[in-house]
């Protein structure tokens, strides 16, 4: 694969992913990151590097809305909510990650979950 087209997948998964965990809960910046790690058995990282300006990209484009949120003994924690469109952003990255690895998979022959 060549450099670009490798990138994009991985910026297009990126998001995929940041999504999904924001679908049951609002949450910050480090805990998604934390549970992208702990949810693919420590396949995948999110340098903060990356993962923030990912999440203020999220949020311009209205996918996502961020609060800042005070509790005691507690720094200050900007926490991510998925919005209406970030919703349905969410649908629609689903479906087409899910034809994409079924067809990577027919051409291959790897049997996917």
């Amino acid at each position: 694969m060549g450099t670009t087209l490798d990138q994009e997948w991985k910026k297009g998964s990126a998001e995929l992913l940041i999504l999904s965990m924001l679908e049951d809960q609002p949450r910050h910046g480090y805990d998604i990151g934390k549970l992208i790690e702990s949810r693919s058995g420590g396949k995948l990282h999110f340098h903060i590097a990356s993962l923030y300006p990912l999440l203020y990209r999220l949020e311009h484009r209205g996918w996502i809305q961020g609060r800042w949120v005070e509790k005691p003994n507690q720094r200050r924690r900007r926490y991510y909510r998925l919005t209406t469109q970030g919703q349905r952003t969410l649908a629609q990255q689903r479906r087409s990650w899910q034809e994409f690895v079924g067809a990577v998979s027919r051409i291959t022959g790897v049997e996917h979950a």
